[in-house]
């Protein structure tokens, strides 16, 4: 269940984002999820400016990640100056000494998405509910149409997706007349779908505060 911020907290979650903390930065802060803070960002924030300072967030990571990586880089030079060093100071002394070559690995690799939980560590409610509509056929959306979710990247917000909910309440305030609400007793059945669902494009469940791989 999420968690409830206070009044004075939510102010000083917007004094502190408006300033250029980040949403995972304050999710750490105030022992919350990501979900929560960029829930009650919007709430408190005109959607131009909740998005102004989201970009303005990604561009500051962006930033951040070019400098560690030149950091690296440098401290990798660095190194391997100091090692050559070593060689030119151990051949002037003896022309038989073995030498270690100089093996470094630099991790190029795109940083995962660490927001999506893996259906197979995932334990659904007993009982769920989603929207359909008339001929029974599953209602998806892209990632990308969940503005809680705007924080990731541009390929995740590319996914296709379904939704289920916990409480019955809540599915009826998104359903329509052009829609109905259906119960899930099993739960399970997400799991031995997941194949299925993969194969017509569907690659995410939102289920409240969480974002669950297939």
């Amino acid at each position: 269940m999420a968690k409830r911020l206070s009044q004075k907290q939510k102010e000083e979650i917007l004094k502190l984002f408006t300033i250029g903390k980040t949403i995972e930065e304050l999710s750490i802060e105030f022992d919350c999820t990501k979900l929560t803070i960029s829930r009650n960002l919007k709430k408190n924030l005109s959607e131009q400016k909740f998005k102004e300072l989201i970009t303005k967030e990604k561009l500051k990571n962006q930033n951040i990640s070019k400098e560690n990586k030149n950091n690296i880089n440098t401290d990798i030079n660095n190194e391997k100056f100091a090692q050559e060093n070593k060689i030119e100071e151990f051949t002037s002394m003896t022309p038989f000494v073995e030498i270690t070559p100089l093996d470094f690995e630099i991790e190029n690799a795109p940083q995962k998405d660490l927001s999506s939980i893996p259906i197979s560590e995932i334990q659904f409610p007993k009982l769920v509910f989603m929207i359909v509509d008339k001929t029974i056929e599953l209602e998806t959306k892209y990632l990308k149409d969940y503005p809680d979710w705007q924080f990731l990247s541009n390929d995740e917000l590319n996914r296709k997706t379904i939704e289920i909910y916990e409480d019955l309440k809540i599915a009826k305030r998104f359903c329509n007349k052009e829609r109905k609400v259906i119960k899930i007793p099993n739960t399970e059945v997400f799991k031995i779908v997941a194949p299925i669902l993969l194969l017509k494009g569907i690659s995410r469940i939102v289920c409240s505060n969480k974002l669950i791989a297939l």
